[in-house]
């Protein structure tokens, strides 16, 4: 939530999807059709925020065929959700900033390097935002752009422990989507 009052602070309209049911799912609204079905009718549900609109969607993927014609009048879409190297789904033809808390453990390290090998064998344009611990953040950075070369080094923000890193963030993500 902090990253949408970020984006919202600087002018920027958001939807969050809430795809792994942990932030709206207490909350979502009452109707007789999931998200699938909502795409169907081309009418979501959403939740209005103080900073965004929300949408619950659980098992839903970025790259959802349907799912572009429905959120053209936002400026971002968030998508709230576990990092999983296998599911990781890249819509072709937009802007991808992806943004990974990393904590200072090895199993979170790890994640958070395959998942940078992965948008860097991907083929598609994209910038990673690392955001947690500095040393975890750090190693991750070193260790991207010294096994997966110079368009790795470019596409890292390291935002670790700065005062207000999703302020931070917010910014730079807008910054790169007018470049």
């Amino acid at each position: 939530m902090r990253l949408a009052r970020a984006l919202h602070h600087i002018g920027r309209t958001l939807l969050l999807i809430d795809t792994q049911g942990r932030l709206f799912a207490s909350s979502s609204p009452r109707s007789l059709f999931d998200w699938k079905h909502q795409l169907e009718r081309r009418q979501l549900h959403t939740l209005p925020q103080a900073y965004c609109e929300a949408w619950y969607a659980p098992g839903m993927r970025a790259d959802e065929p349907a799912l572009p014609d429905m959120v053209g009048s936002y400026d971002d879409v968030v998508f709230d959700l576990e990092w999983d190297c296998a599911d990781l789904a890249l819509p072709p033809d937009v802007a991808h900033a992806v943004v990974m808390e990393i904590r200072r453990t090895d199993e979170s390290i790890r994640k958070a390097y395959a998942v940078l090998k992965t948008l860097a064998r991907s083929g598609v344009a994209f910038r990673v935002g690392l955001l947690g611990d500095r040393f975890a953040c750090d190693h991750v950075q070193a260790a991207g752009c010294h096994f997966l070369g110079q368009e790795v080094v470019h596409a890292i923000f390291n935002v670790a422990n700065e005062n207000d890193a999703f302020a931070a963030l917010a910014v730079r993500m807008a910054d790169e989507e007018r470049a």
